[in-house]
């Protein structure tokens, strides 16, 4: 009895290719995001690898289109790992293509702050950041414009609560966000103002930004401004100014659900006495 070999479809290289860098790109980025979270190697590596990673994924995209149009014209197998290459492709380019879209919206600054006039300063988190790192002083008018017209709504929180009442709700949010903090100082009355310095990270890089809340007293209640800026980069891709926003926003909702203070008992006035003995009714 004859036997019938059946000849399998011979597979496309290109889609073999693809997927394989494809899959390459996405080790280096997974790896890379984990490098920044964990602190294991300084920033700037980190970065470089994961904008090689991109650059790969990109090259895979590119490979998986060629190899579409070869599949089709010369009707070679590989289809599955042209798509697979295609789809992990993507997945890696969408988060930086979102980003990349918002810069041309948002003015070039790293640094938000609700006083650009006086600023809250970095004290303790000033010793934390590197030589390379971006300086601790604020840019000054030019970014103060600029974050006027681009974040028109960010400002600082007015409230009729006692100082330390809004201290604590600032206090409150910090940890509710769970971020590091660096330094709390509880607003002493006619001595100091209060103050919070953090550390926040953003949620899929894990970059950190340094945050600093202050409180002051005013005639009337107590005034709260904040700061935000990115350790590292001229861009912030308005990271700092949503934080901010958020922030502010958050301590608003914290102060009205505090229970307010009872106030103290009044006192009855002491009833005048005649000086007559009360005379039994007969």
């Amino acid at each position: 009895m004859a036997r019938h070999h059946l000849q399998s479809e011979p597979t496309s290289r290109l889609a073999i290719w693809a997927r394989r860098m494809a899959a390459f790109a996405f080790v280096a980025s997974f790896l890379a995001v984990i490098i920044v979270r964990s602190g294991l190697l300084e920033i700037r590596p980190a970065l470089a690898t994961f904008a090689g990673a991109l650059a790969i994924a990109v090259v895979a995209l590119v490979l998986a289109l060629a190899a579409f149009v070869v599949i089709w014209t010369e009707g070679l197998a590989g289809i599955g790992a042209a798509l697979t290459a295609m789809a992990v492709s993507l997945a890696l380019l969408a988060y930086p293509a979102y980003f990349g879209l918002k810069a041309y919206r948002l003015p070039w600054i790293y640094d938000i702050t609700t006083d650009p006039i006086d600023p809250p300063r970095y004290e303790a988190l000033a010793r934390l950041r590197v030589r390379d790192a971006n300086p601790i002083t604020y840019a000054g008018l030019y970014a103060a414009e600029q974050q006027r017209a681009a974040y028109p709504d960010v400002g600082p929180l007015g409230t009729n609560a006692t100082v330390q009442a809004a201290y604590d709700a600032a206090l409150a949010v910090v940890n509710k966000r769970r971020w590091r903090i660096v330094d709390a100082r509880a607003p002493q009355a006619g001595r100091r103002e209060g103050r919070i310095e953090a550390v926040a990270r953003t949620p899929i890089m894990g970059f950190r930004d340094d945050v600093v809340i202050r409180v002051r007293a005013e005639p009337d209640g107590a005034r709260i401004d904040a700061r935000s800026s990115s350790r590292y980069g001229s861009f912030d891709f308005g990271t700092n100014a949503a934080r901010v926003r958020g922030l502010m926003n958050d301590i608003e909702d914290a102060i009205r659900a505090q229970k307010p203070e009872r106030p103290p008992p009044t006192q009855q006035p002491a009833k005048k006495s005649t000086g007559k003995k009360d005379q039994p009714k007969r």
